[in-house]
């Protein structure tokens, strides 16, 4: 059974906790009401349901004399749960009972799963990109990074599942990797196009994605890993290096492969 925890407890800090996100704020308030349980003597939990007035209302004593748990701060921090209580309903993770009273809400079985802020932030990362999504022999190498946060891990992974899979599938050697790989891989059937003639567009494109996602990842000695910075770092980086060239890449895509 999980030991009661006040907000207090999880974010002393009324200024700390008015900074989060609402999707952080939905956390620490998931964390706080899935406490409830097993907790006698009080209003907010009763009957496997809680009372979304009772409790809001127990987050401001009735006695004057009381000092709210987050002081002066303590209506912004009302307002901000509110917030953070419709974000839950939202996600699915609060769901309203059907009572005549209306008001008293359970917590689904996927919530009460969710014991810790790092089981909450696993289950939001796992959001950002549901496993269905993927391939079945991508996810099962991949996801488990993927949840962790080392996306840079995952990226690699992926890349290289889809290398092993493009080598197997077009019965290339273990020397065949990398672009050169893809290149070949991808290139139109046929004969050798002229060097002065560009590729169909679609073949042009197929192969530009291929190579161009396998081509930061891999490395010529296959023991090279490239980390995956930021956005703006990258923007800003390939500003910096893109060399000058008067090729087009019309001529380009047309020339590189034979």
């Amino acid at each position: 059974m999980t030991m009661y925890r006040s907000l207090s407890s999880l974010v002393p800090n009324a200024a700390d906790l008015l900074g989060l996100e609402v999707e952080e704020l939905a956390g620490v308030l998931l964390m706080h009401l899935n406490s409830y349980e097993g907790v006698s003597g009080n209003t907010v939990y009763q009957h496997g349901g809680i009372s979304h007035h009772n409790f809001f209302n127990s987050l401001t004593p009735t006695n004057a004399r009381d000092t709210p748990e987050y002081g002066d701060k303590q209506l912004q921090v009302n307002l901000a749960l509110k917030e953070a209580w419709a974000w839950l309903q939202s996600a699915g993770l609060l769901v309203e009972k059907a009572s005549s009273t209306g008001g008293w809400f359970f917590i689904s079985r996927r919530a009460k799963q969710l014991r810790s802020l790092d089981d909450f932030a696993a289950y939001r990362k796992a959001a950002l990109l549901p496993k269905t999504q993927l391939h079945a022999l991508i996810a099962s190498k991949v996801y488990p990074a993927f949840l962790r946060g080392e996306y840079d891990t995952a990226v690699f992974q992926a890349f290289r599942e889809v290398e092993v899979a493009v080598r197997d599938a077009g019965k290339f050697g273990p020397n065949d990797y990398g672009t050169d790989l893809m290149r070949a891989a991808f290139r139109p059937r046929g004969q050798k196009q002229p060097a002065n003639r560009a590729r169909p567009a679609h073949g042009c494109a197929v192969t530009d994605r291929g190579t161009g996602g396998n081509g930061p990842i891999s490395s010529p000695a296959r023991s090279a890993f490239t980390r995956i910075p930021k956005a703006t770092a990258t923007s800003r980086r390939m500003r910096r290096t893109r060399p000058r060239s008067s090729f087009s890449r019309a001529s380009f895509c047309g020339s590189s492969i034979a």
